[in-house]
């Protein structure tokens, strides 16, 4: 019988899906796993329960399943798990979450019964089930179950993350294959499933510079054992300049939790670019990179790695004896260079201070064309927002430092220090309360800290007014359009008519991500008697290119242009209340083109 025609045979309802795995990988002429993995057999559609709440979700799959898996024998409870599973009719997703958050009485158990529905398991559900236990309870004999598992569409996730303490290579590469959607990485894979350390070190150079193909930056090193291939090419200088790109990307803290703080061979990789660093070309964008590992060990998320003693304060001494002590002389236009001599110092100047407060600017370096400006918070030297949230970047000092957010009165003043990517809404923000008590400053009341509560960090007033006075003071940071946006903030604030007669405000002012030279205002227009029917408010976004005049001549050109002119006849229209945009006459900015 040809594999064609035994195909539906292994295509059944009774046919576990490890084994049609197993077939589907056989089959393949070249066993090549396809992207996104081999389809799962056909079956029954994905049930849907849109009305079902977290907690009602989490009541039933715990009363359904908690008993059955605290039976002993793995056979007989995994039949029940079969039926009660199929029973719940939950989204597969949703039954594997509530899964892995059930307490077990019985961990042996249900560890055993586990291994039998990801060996027998005949539907999704069920196998998830499975796989969603050894997430917590899987062991290194489970491994090649798994990597069998993952190979089916539907299943990956669950897979990778029960591999993720166990063969974190075989995770990497799961994830990478269900998230690679242009294919960008299948060179990468490709290389890696032959064995060929050169090959994946070819691939690994051939990827592109840019952040849709760096985004996975930790698979990517994990994957490819990074730590390994510069064990054996501690020397290779392209490999140590990849290096630095990955790290300094798995160092972002613009998304969730960092990535290099679960990297776990960080340290050891940090210490083998650096060591070796002098091997570089002495370029301008070497120098650029190696600053921005710097600042990731200064001030980032690196900072938060379990160092050892003085361990990091080396590292950094290091790097500041390899960086030119200055940029060479600026070439109009040339941003890296700018951006170099702007922050060179940065890293460098007092990494600890005792129970001294730090703000430090920091223009985070992705590529000469595109910059985010965050303020990092340091006390006794450890970076605060990512260590108590790391779901985004500390706000830019425009929100903290200019408008006086920060400054300490007897009266306490709560503080938002860094909000989620995805807004407050989706994931939270970071709160402090801010008092001045006697000759202290105290920082306590904090809101929305992740893990458990933070204590309250206590600052010598007059210490604290000093560092923050500095901060103030520090425009170093800055570039010719980013100082044009803060001087319009500022007139902004100390004239608030010269928008509010147009019924706007002030939403906010800064400077274009991937356009650093273009000054970008955003006011809100809410009307005082909207048209019946309407209401809300309407966006408007002006934008100043950069025209080389400096910025004590742009800011006050441009708040004279607002206090005569209407800007909604000369700002662009950026959204807002759809009924209000109509009835005045606004139409909606066109979609984002498809990248």
């Amino acid at each position: 019988m040809s594999a064609r025609e035994e195909r539906p045979a292994l295509t059944s309802r009774t046919t576990p899906l490890y084994d049609y795995a197993l077939f589907r990988h056989g089959i393949e002429p070249d066993a090549r796993i396809p992207r996104r993995g081999y389809p799962l057999p056909d079956g029954p559609p994905e049930p849907s329960r849109a009305d079902l709440t977290w907690q009602q979700a989490q009541t039933e799959v715990t009363d359904a399943l908690s008993p059955l898996l605290a039976d002993p024998d793995p056979v007989r409870a995994a039949d029940a798990v079969h039926r009660r599973a199929a029973d719940l009719a939950m989204p597969h997703r949703t039954l594997r979450a509530h899964t892995a958050r059930l307490a077990l009485a019985d961990e042996g158990a249900a560890r055993r019964t586990a291994r039998q529905l990801v060996r027998t398991g005949t539907d999704v559900a069920a196998v998830g089930v499975g796989m969603a236990l050894l997430i917590r309870l899987g062991e290194p004999e489970d491994v090649p179950c798994l990597k069998t598992l993952g190979m089916l569409s539907g299943l990956a996730d669950a897979a990778s993350a029960a591999l993720d303490p166990l063969d974190r290579q075989a995770a990497a590469l799961l994830y990478i294959r269900q998230r690679d959607r242009r294919g960008e990485l299948a060179p990468l894979t490709d290389a890696i499933a032959t064995g060929d350390a050169e090959a994946v070190r070819s691939a690994l150079l051939s990827l592109p510079d840019e952040d849709r193909a760096l985004w996975l930056a930790r698979r990517i090193a994990e994957a490819a054992d990074l730590h390994g291939l510069l064990r054996a090419r501690p020397q290779d200088a392209e490999l140590l300049a990849l290096t630095g790109r990955l790290l300094h990307r798995m160092a972002d803290q613009l998304e969730s939790r960092p990535d290099i703080l679960d990297y776990l061979p960080a340290r050891a990789v940090y210490e083998a670019l650096v060591r070796h660093a002098d091997l570089l070309p002495p370029t301008t964008e070497h120098r650029s990179l190696l600053l921005s590992v710097a600042l990731d060990l200064h001030s980032g998320p690196a900072a938060l790695l379990n160092w050892r003693p003085g361990r990091r304060r080396a590292l950094l001494d290091a790097l500041d004896g390899l960086l030119p002590a200055a940029a060479p002389e600026p070439v109009p236009g040339d941003r890296e260079a700018d951006w170099f001599r702007r922050n060179r110092h940065l890293p460098f100047a007092r990494a600890e201070d005792g129970d001294r407060p730090r703000w430090e600017v920091v223009v985070v370096h992705r590529s000469p064309d595109s910059s985010a400006v965050e303020t990092r918070i340091l006390a006794d030297g450890v970076p605060l927002v990512p260590a108590l949230f790391g779901k985004g970047r500390g706000h830019p000092p425009e929100h903290l430092i200019d408008s006086g957010r920060l400054r300490a009165a007897p009266e306490p003043r709560e503080v938002q220090l860094c909000e989620a990517y995805c807004t407050e809404g989706c994931c939270g923000a970071l709160y402090v309360t801010i008092r001045r008590d006697g000759d202290e400053v105290v920082w306590d009341g904090w809101r929305g800290a992740v893990g458990p509560p933070p204590p309250p960090y206590r600052f010598d007033a007059a210490a604290y007014d000093a560092e923050l006075a500095r901060a103030e003071r520090d425009h170093s940071w800055c570039w010719p359009a980013r100082s044009t946006a803060r001087l319009i903030a500022a007139g902004l604030r100390d004239r608030p008519d010269l928008t509010s007669r147009w019924e706007a405000a002030m939403s906010w002012v800064a400077t274009d991500w991937r356009d650093p030279d273009t000054t970008v205002v955003q006011l809100r227009f809410t009307p005082s008697a909207p048209p019946p029917g309407t209401g809300g408010s309407l966006y408007f976004t002006w934008r100043l290119p950069d025209d080389d005049s400096p910025p004590t001549d742009r800011a006050p050109a441009a708040l004279q242009r607002l206090e005569t002119e209407d800007p909604k006849g000369f700002a662009v229209f950026d959204g807002g209340n759809n009924e209000l945009a109509q009835a005045l006459g606004h139409r909606p900015p066109p979609s984002a083109p498809r990248a």
